[in-house]
């Protein structure tokens, strides 16, 4: 079928040299597109390209960049065809359907003609190669119309070949052309990139590459089960030339016929049937029976990788039908597959689904760098059904709000006047009580005291209110020094008597007292005393700190916490509002 709607539709035709070839030449090489139009899958390049060499517009260097297998060497290929082909009299000029039959046509599809020369980068990486093709490309082709350089892999040049090209690719001679493909686009210097042409290739599409393998299929006179095609449609990860392997393959081993059962072997992989069965033990915390199931499944020829891969495929078809079940990767799940599917995703909640898949994802790792696999993966199974037991998130946190609040209000009269306190916890019990907002049941944890946002007065009545002032005036480097290299001896307004610390400035009680006159309009005296002193504001602040979070630790709600999660620690101290659910707070008023 034709990717492109302008051009003819025409069947797929083996090159013309698999006609001479006695030995058996394989499916991905005897099936290669010979014309744009037999390019499947990407009908954006083909249009663009058969529009420019209509049009004459033709660039003097592309870019083909795309995963492994989707055409990025054939285009190439094919341009060069287009570019050189002169039609069976031989008077031909660049046409977008190349006649296959000349001359020119013959010995690119062969890979001997001496005007296409193909550089496979990954062994030819260093500038004295390229230095050679920039000698060769002053001299005019022998044969063609033009010189094709076809270059693979080009992301594996060195830095000095990429710079060495970048003249000659800027302005090529105009018999030259350059193609390039590589599957590492980044790694291409943006030098190099501004002078292509730059296609993307996409993988193809399930449906496209069925199309494509059934076709391939029908011409060997193969008969493929529908079972089976979609198996090498997902194990093709959207690459045409993968798939045409895997069915050159299966059809080897199915000895002329593809049969599920045969290919499941093949690739190691376990019935889909079971894959569900096991998912479904692991959701519901059966670890007997999952892994027991497993070993099954590893007798009889299945990967351990590759079931976690298929649990993890199918937690995701879960996920789809659950959010978003007209999804194309919800919608072409099998029929019985998508309504077994369908009441299991039913009964799974959303945050119990993606905990599975992070479960399964980072368990996937780990049994690739295990030593033994299937261990791994049992490891992974077991730490799915446990975590398949543990409450839900969302309710485990209004468990504890509501536990909290209880033993909270339970021993806020043994507090008294709670002086000194930072922890306070309110509970109104009544609508007669409600805060002003009339939600009502709001609790709120008063976990630390919010620093004063209040202005300094204009002559500070404290140390404190001094930092304070610097803080505000934005003099950061004194302020810091204040907080942390002196020690009050004494103060009164106007008047200061420090003692700085090792760190402290030379100076600093002249840029304070300074900064102090200018801001307040009032004489200031900063005195450097050899008394002891007081400890410095950090210090007692640090104090501070560590009393908060002792007398915090030991609050009800924060117990509740710690016995829930274990590991878990307090790692930041702030006022926090937090509102309940409604149903709690439906308790909480009763």
């Amino acid at each position: 079928m034709s990717d492109n709607p302008d051009l003819p539709a025409s069947p797929m035709q083996p090159p013309a040299a698999a006609a001479s070839q006695a030995e058996y030449q394989v499916l991905a090489r005897k099936y290669r597109p010979n014309r744009f139009e037999d390019v499947v899958g990407q009908s954006a390049l083909v249009r663009t390209l058969s529009n420019a060499i209509a049009a004459g517009r033709v660039a003097q260097a592309f870019i083909l960049t795309g995963v492994r297998g989707v055409g990025k060497t054939t285009t190439a290929r094919l341009i060069a065809r287009a570019l050189n082909c002169t039609g069976e009299d031989g008077q031909g000029g660049p046409t977008v359907t190349p006649c296959g039959v000349c001359d020119n046509c013959r010995a690119i599809a062969e890979g001997r003609h001496v005007d296409v020369q193909e550089i496979d980068a990954a062994s030819h990486t260093g500038v004295d190669n390229i230095r050679e093709v920039i000698d060769s490309v002053r001299y005019r082709p022998v044969q063609a119309r033009y010189k094709i350089y076809i270059v693979d892999e080009v992301h594996m040049l060195s830095t000095a070949a990429f710079n060495a090209l970048l003249k000659t690719l800027e302005e090529p001679p105009e018999h030259v052309k350059f193609i390039f493909a590589t599957t590492e686009i980044r790694k291409v210097p943006v030098t190099i990139l501004s002078r292509c042409q730059r296609f993307d290739l996409k993988r193809l599409e399930p449906a496209a590459l069925a199309g494509l393998l059934g076709r391939i299929a029908a011409a060997e006179g193969v008969e493929v089960e529908d079972g089976a095609m979609q198996m090498l449609v997902r194990a093709a990860e959207g690459s045409a030339r993968d798939g045409i392997s895997l069915l050159d393959q299966a059809i080897a081993h199915g000895a002329g016929r593809v049969r599920e059962a045969d290919v499941r072997d093949m690739l190691g992989l376990a019935d889909q049937a079971l894959v569900a069965d096991l998912f479904d033990y692991l959701m519901g915390g059966k670890a007997a029976q999952a892994l027991s199931l497993l070993r099954d499944m590893y007798e009889s020829g299945a990967d351990p990788l590759i079931v976690l891969q298929d649990l993890l495929e199918f937690c995701h078809w879960l996920s789809m039908l659950k959010v978003a079940p007209d999804a194309p990767a919800a919608a072409n799940l099998p029929e019985a597959e998508r309504e077994r599917a369908t009441a299991m995703a039913t009964a799974l909640s959303v945050p119990v689904l993606t905990q599975s898949w992070q479960i399964l994802l980072n368990g996937l790792d780990e049994a690739r760098r295990a030593p033994q696999p299937l261990s791994a993966t049992e490891m992974v199974l077991i730490r799915l059904c446990h975590a398949a037991d543990l409450p839900d998130p969302g309710e485990l946190v209004k468990k504890l709000l509501k536990q909290g609040t209880s033993q909270a209000a339970a021993s806020a009269p043994a507090a008294g006047d709670g002086a000194g306190s930072d922890v306070r916890a309110m509970a109104p019990s009544g609508p007669d009580e409600a805060p002003s907002g009339g939600d009502g049941g709001q609790v709120r944890m008063q976990l630390a005291a919010a620093p004063s946002s209040d202005a300094p007065a204009p002559s500070p009545q404290s140390f404190e209110q001094v930092v304070a002032l610097f803080q505000r005036m934005r003099e950061a480097k004194l302020g810091a020094h204040l907080i942390n290299d002196v020690h009050l001896v004494s103060f009164s307004p106007g008047r200061i008597e420090i003692q700085p610390g090792t760190h402290a400035p030379p100076n600093l009680a002249n840029q304070v007292g300074q900064a102090l006159s200018e801001w307040t309009g009032e004489r200031w005296v900063v005195v450097i005393s050899t008394a002891q002193g007081q400890r410095s504001l950090g210090e007692q602040r640090r104090e501070e700190e560590e009393r908060r979070r002792a007398e915090i630790a030991a609050h009800p709600l924060i117990k509740a916490v710690f016995e829930a999660f274990e590991g878990a620690e307090i790692t930041q101290i702030r006022d926090l509002g937090v509102q309940l659910p409604a149903d709690v707070q439906d308790e909480e008023q009763e």
